[in-house]
């Protein structure tokens, strides 16, 4: 159910608005937020009645993206605490001497991939990436073999 946010709070219950006021250079804005749509409400009550088979076969498969992503950074050479929570990875990129903005920057311009710098979230993240395992197994490898490639030529000219 990634991608979709649904609080159990708001099954079954009327819509609501939640008006939040915010000061923003001396204006106030009013910003509203509804409860959820009853078609979103009737789809979790089906997923916690039936959906037992379909979360055991999506922990399978993200126990199996995350073991592959930290196989493939052992690979290169890098190291990355194994996530339990979330489907993240932080491989550390320090090595390089660039900044986690650097790295992920030039990543994107000459490999054609994506990922989040650390530095996104916070101080503590520099020398770092956000990977997320998402993605399909077929997707990851590919911009495993793209990341293999980068880092081997980032070695290789610090040498």
């Amino acid at each position: 159910m990634t991608g979709m946010v649904l609080q159990a709070g708001n099954i079954g219950e009327y819509d609501k608005r939640i008006v939040l006021l915010t000061k923003e250079r001396g204006r106030i804005s009013a910003f509203a937020r509804g409860a959820k749509k009853a078609t979103s409400q009737y789809a979790a009550v089906s997923a916690l009645k039936n959906g037992d088979e379909d979360v055991a076969r999506m922990r399978d498969e993200y126990n199996g993206r995350r073991r592959y992503l930290l196989h493939r950074f052992k690979e290169m050479g890098l190291e990355c605490f194994e996530p339990f929570g979330a489907f993240y990875a932080f491989p550390c990129i320090k090595e390089f001497g660039m900044t986690s903005d650097e790295f992920a920057t030039r990543f994107l311009e000459e490999e054609k991939v994506a990922v989040v710098p650390g530095t996104a979230f916070g101080a503590c993240g520099e020398g770092f990436l956000r990977i997320s395992y998402a993605y399909s197994l077929e997707a990851l490898k590919e911009a495993l073999d793209r990341m293999a490639r980068f880092v081997e030529k980032l070695r290789a000219e610090k040498k």
